[in-house]
């Protein structure tokens, strides 16, 4: 028995991941139009973060930023390749420690700008739509406290026949 081709259905995440895809290109058109290149709009946070606190080990950042260790990890290793962070060896051997380049640092003020106008944006956003964003956001977290989203997907799993 063929089954039916189930990506031939809509699929109910795509919009959602251009939304957030089409966003953070806008915001990295605004890093051009200021002559800010080679910076995503994700190594805002890690970059203004280790501004405030010095160099961090990965898992400090990762804590600091409320990430894994694997997504700090990549992100870091993304940012050295920019040359906007160093890393070198902590007190033992196991660490490594995170620290801005020249370059980041003169950057940081920049990036702290565009973090707050970004905020102002969405909350603009927010004051537009029916239900704003942030709401819906959280409504979704409280909603997936209750009931997780392996639970929901688990009790729709039927097997293949």
């Amino acid at each position: 028995m063929t089954s039916t081709d189930p990506t031939t259905r809509p699929d109910p995440w795509l919009p959602l991941h251009r939304l957030l895809a089409d966003l953070d290109a806008e915001i990295e058109q605004v890093y051009t139009a200021h002559g800010v290149d080679g910076v995503r709009p994700r190594f805002a946070y890690p970059l203004i973060r280790l501004a405030h606190t010095g160099p961090l080990s990965i898992v400090e950042l990762a804590d600091a930023l409320g990430q894994t260790h694997s997504a700090t990890s990549q992100t870091v290793a993304a940012l050295r390749k920019e040359g906007l962070v160093t890393s070198e060896p902590g007190v033992d051997a196991r660490t490594r420690l995170v620290r801005l380049t020249e370059r980041a640092r003169a950057l940081v003020p920049f990036l702290e700008t565009e973090w707050r106008a970004t905020h102002a944006a969405v909350a603009e956003l927010d004051d537009e739509i029916p239900v704003a964003l942030t709401a819906v956001v959280s409504e979704l977290r409280r909603a997936l406290e209750r009931r997780s989203m392996r639970d929901r997907i688990t009790d729709h799993l039927v097997a293949p026949s």
